[in-house]
């Protein structure tokens, strides 16, 4: 794995406007805010948080997908380089093929009227990425077969697969334009939890198999503690800790990510109400309170937390937290 960033955030924020005033400051949403992160090539990169904290708006910025309002994200594959925000249409178009997304629902992101060797072979016909229909034909059918869907499945139409099938065929479809770069958000949420392992392991063997590079969005750890080599946890369109996917379940030194942690289910009877309660909702990102975003509900809230925001700070190697009293968690 290379030291150099496949793709970089650089204090990245996304803002949505909202109707307000003619006079004062326009409101605005602030789905991520001021986030900075790097994604090493090769890597299984995990992305979790509550529903609201931004994740899903941070990868399609980092798609392009999403408004970037101040910073900047920096794509480097060795090949090209491009600074996202200025993207030029060209430049967008080839971006598009070497950065894809797996979108959440596999039944509503394919189209009922087109068969499956459409869905998959559309991205190479609109991006140009094929000179002939037989050229088209071989690569679809080589994607196919990586994705463990049969040649017979290509000229049947989505209704006919289960869950897991369809999202195999998305997986097929974002994979057969080669990209370099993939955002999987909550890519296996709507499976069955035996379908869920079934995907996640193709996904690992692919990502192996082609060298991709994945940011793996999701709400569930004990996913992310299968499949990801490093994790960043998100609240409230901000970066909280970021480490090592190990070093991160055994040593979490932010009071959220403890939260999250204790939450996840155990066959164990003695791990029964160990679960850390947050009290209240998280926070409307159009009034964020003052501070830290996180002090509403935080046990461990002084009034330094109150009134200062905390800044990523170095806890270990590759390991970040944001957060006052962090010290007082390593003991």
């Amino acid at each position: 794995m290379s030291d150099k960033p496949l793709i970089t955030a650089q204090n990245l924020s996304v803002h949505y406007p909202l109707r307000g005033s003619i006079l004062g400051p326009k409101p605005y949403v602030g789905a991520v805010e001021n986030v900075t992160i790097d994604i090493a090539p090769g890597s299984f990169f995990g992305l979790v948080g509550e529903s609201g904290s931004g994740k899903t708006t941070l990868g399609r910025a980092m798609l392009k997908a999403a408004p970037i309002t101040k910073g900047d994200v920096l794509f480097d594959d060795g090949d090209v380089s491009y600074a996202l925000k200025n993207l030029g249409k060209q430049e967008l178009k080839d971006y598009r093929t070497r950065a894809q997304l797996i979108f959440q629902d596999p039944y509503a992101a394919l189209s009922p009227r087109m068969t499956v060797r459409d869905i998959i072979a559309e991205p190479l016909e609109v991006m140009g990425l094929t000179k002939s229909r037989a050229e088209t034909d071989e690569r679809v059918r080589e994607i196919a077969a990586k994705c463990r869907l049969n040649v017979e499945h290509l000229r049947r139409f989505p209704h006919a697969f289960s869950g897991g099938q369809r999202q195999r065929i998305s997986i097929a479809r974002a994979l057969v334009s080669a990209p370099k770069f993939i955002v999987a958000d909550e890519s296996v949420a709507a499976l069955d939890v035996s379908i869920q392992a079934d995907v996640l392991n193709l996904l690992k063997a692919i990502q192996q198999d082609m060298g991709l590079t994945f940011l793996f969005i999701s709400h569930d750890l004990s996913v992310v503690a299968h499949v990801c080599d490093h994790v960043a946890v998100m609240y409230l369109g901000r970066l909280v800790e970021t480490a090592p996917t190990r070093k991160l379940f055994a040593t979490p030194r932010h009071p959220y990510t403890q939260a999250l942690l204790s939450a996840i289910p155990s066959l164990d009877p003695d791990d029964r109400g160990r679960a850390q309660k947050l009290e209240g909702e998280i926070p409307s990102p159009t009034n964020p309170p003052p501070g830290c975003k996180f002090q509403t509900r935080c046990p461990m809230a002084i009034e330094r937390c109150r009134v200062e925001e905390p800044l990523l700070e170095t806890a270990g190697p590759e390991h970040n937290v944001a957060c006052h009293r962090w010290k007082e968690l390593a003991i």
